[in-house]
């Protein structure tokens, strides 16, 4: 049962349909519901954070984005169970990406924010999303932490080309019209995150 899973008990059971629901399947889609948890997301681990966390502005921007990250969602997504129980359309063929694993876990949130308000939200939050364990956190958001010192170091527009080459995806960082690196992985998302990695190292290491 999915309300073991999340440990919340809808009383308007369309809205969990709705969160669960992917555009391929039907027009009332998770897509909406998406855009309203990313909000209440943020705005609860930013809360969080603030109040039980000493840090500097921007190490707590960096600390954030860890929380919010797709691939964090992800994790919890899988960490939950949730796959078999996502309504997907025919025309969906793949397996579901990180992407949409962490639009439907936002979708939740947005869901059990109108169904039972901010408190129930936030439990749901703390609990799945593991933000009470911030000070062991592992900072794996490598372009949460190239764009907060490029930024902070340089004068200059930043910006990500990334395209799918053969089975993989290759994504390349520039600072203004300069190539600084370039990454690999399976999906978009992890490509920039290793072409992240890579830049990080070779402006900041090296």
């Amino acid at each position: 049962m999915i309300d073991e899973k999340i440990d919340y008990t809808f009383s308007d059971k369309k809205l969990l349909t709705r969160a669960l629901t992917h555009p391929s399947k039907s027009k009332e889609n998770y897509q909406r519901l998406e855009f309203l948890g990313d909000s209440i997301l943020n705005f609860v681990v930013g809360e969080y954070l603030f109040k039980h966390s000493d840090k500097q502005e921007g190490e707590l921007t960096v600390l954030r984005a860890h929380f919010v990250a797709e691939n964090h969602l992800c994790e919890c997504f899988d960490e939950m169970g949730l796959s078999s129980d996502v309504i997907t359309g025919k025309s969906l063929k793949q397996e579901l990406t990180p992407a949409i694993k962490g639009d439907i876990v936002e979708s939740i949130i947005a869901a059990i924010y109108l169904d039972g308000g901010l408190d129930k939200a936030t439990e749901f939050i703390k609990n799945k999303l593991h933000i009470e364990d911030f000070k062991n956190a592992k900072d794996d958001n490598y372009k949460s932490q190239l764009q907060e010192l490029v930024q902070a170091n340089f004068k200059c527009s930043i910006k990500y080309v990334t395209e799918k080459v053969d089975d993989n995806f290759e994504a390349k960082f520039y600072m203004d019209d300069d190539l600084i690196a370039t990454g690999y992985g399976k999906d978009k998302t992890k490509a920039e995150q290793n072409c992240a990695y890579v830049a990080l190292r070779k402006l900041f290491e090296e």
